[in-house]
């Protein structure tokens, strides 16, 4: 078994902290999209559509994407579950994980991938090159600012973005804030109190310190 990675790409960063999490530990390859290797002939014949984080098993299976990722180690180590525990929720993990991803981590990747001078031809992941588009920026900013907004109200109700443990639904929040404000310079706000306690107590989990950015 392999995990394709790059340490600093937040996709990486949510299944790395998901496997931190479980106490799982998975042999890793290194492809440096710095230097464009998942573009390269040999990383294209392990995975043509030339994204990380890729898992390969033993038997050569190859499984793409974060949640497709996420549900082979849930279900292969179903101890500590990250994505839910029983019908009710599985589903509600699913759904808050969801609103994560469209809220928050999409907006904030088409803002960053417009924004990158280092990506002017690569604003989207994938085998072909798509040039910038930077009216998506300021789209991009406004949508996160509404995002900051509902999620902080939503945590003046909830310990964790879906109940009261930590699940799949925190660890994608989690790095898309903190990947934008890296990349973008949009902190969480002081104003945002709810989510400022909510971020801060994700940020000293262990498995979170083990898989900085």
């Amino acid at each position: 078994m392999r995990l394709y990675d790059y340490p600093v790409a937040p996709n990486c960063r949510r299944v790395r902290i998901f496997l931190a999490e479980k106490g799982i530990s998975v042999p890793s390859q290194t492809i440096d999209l710095t230097a464009q290797e998942q573009l390269s002939p040999g990383y294209r014949a392990v995975n043509p559509r030339c994204t990380v984080p890729a898992l390969q098993l033993d038997n050569g299976t190859l499984i793409t994407e974060v949640l497709a990722i996420w549900r082979y180690f849930e279900e292969a180590e179903p101890q500590r579950p990250l994505l839910g525990r029983d019908p009710q929720g599985k589903a509600l993990v699913t759904m808050w994980e969801r609103r994560m991803e469209l809220d928050g981590f999409l907006p904030g990747m088409e803002a960053v991938g417009n924004f990158l001078r280092g990506l002017r031809s690569r604003a989207l992941t994938g085998p072909r090159d798509y040039e910038q588009i930077p009216a998506l920026v300021e789209r991009g900013k406004l949508r996160l600012a509404d995002f900051f907004f509902d999620l902080d109200e939503h945590l003046s109700r909830s310990l964790f973005v879906a109940g009261a443990e930590f699940t799949a639904a925190d660890i994608t929040g989690f790095v898309t804030l903190d990947f934008i404000a890296g990349r973008l310079k949009l902190p969480v706000m002081d104003n945002h109190i709810h989510l400022r306690r909510w971020f801060e107590s994700v940020a000293a989990r262990p498995s979170v310190q083990l898989c900085a950015a």
